[in-house]
């Protein structure tokens, strides 16, 4: 029984190493809702910690810190439109600071993007929040021909700000 259980065990961990290998080996182009994005060079794929993800990321900052990168689909009309999820953004934040929201149009896919900066309020919907001073959002909501694609950067400011060209370009990118 135990040589069974080792047996299993083992592969197992074989598969994990894979799986990890493959993630790695194909981080640099990935599917959301009909679009392929490419990820920017020194992100970091992992695999989603929740079904409500699609991708994410680890996009470092000069200061070694990095900020998280995440892709939310939930299917045409779902999460509700683009002014309440900017607004469920906004209110991430304790006094939400240089608050910033444009719209652009790339090829003929409407993007807002909003931005802020400030005390954001970490955590899980319904549950206690943990305090970052210091951080930043930056988001982009893709009016997506198969619904809304929400794509939500979030962490100490440096790290946002030295990422900001590469996720914008990374979006304009898969729309093109």
């Amino acid at each position: 029984m135990k040589s069974m259980q080792k047996s299993y065990l083992f592969m197992f961990a074989g598969t994990l190493l894979a799986w990890g290998s493959a993630i790695s080996a194909n981080a640099e182009k990935f599917s959301v809702a009909g679009y392929t994005f490419s990820s920017p060079g020194g992100w970091k794929a992992s695999p989603p910690s929740s079904s409500m993800r699609k991708a994410q990321f680890l996009a470092p900052g000069k200061s070694g810190k990095s900020a998280e990168v995440v892709f939310f689909y939930f299917g045409a009309g779902g999460a509700g439109g683009v002014k309440a999820n900017i607004d469920r953004w906004m209110g991430q934040f304790k006094n939400a600071e240089n608050k910033k929201v444009e719209g652009k149009t790339v090829g003929d896919t409407k993007v807002t993007y909003a931005r802020a900066t400030g005390t954001f309020m970490s955590g899980r919907p319904f549950g206690p929040k943990t305090p970052k001073e210091g951080y930043a959002l930056l988001g982009a909501i893709i009016e997506g021909k198969q619904g809304a694609i929400f794509v939500k950067m979030t962490g100490p400011e440096a790290a946002v700000e030295a990422n900001e060209d590469k996720m914008r370009a990374m979006v304009a990118g898969a729309l093109k």
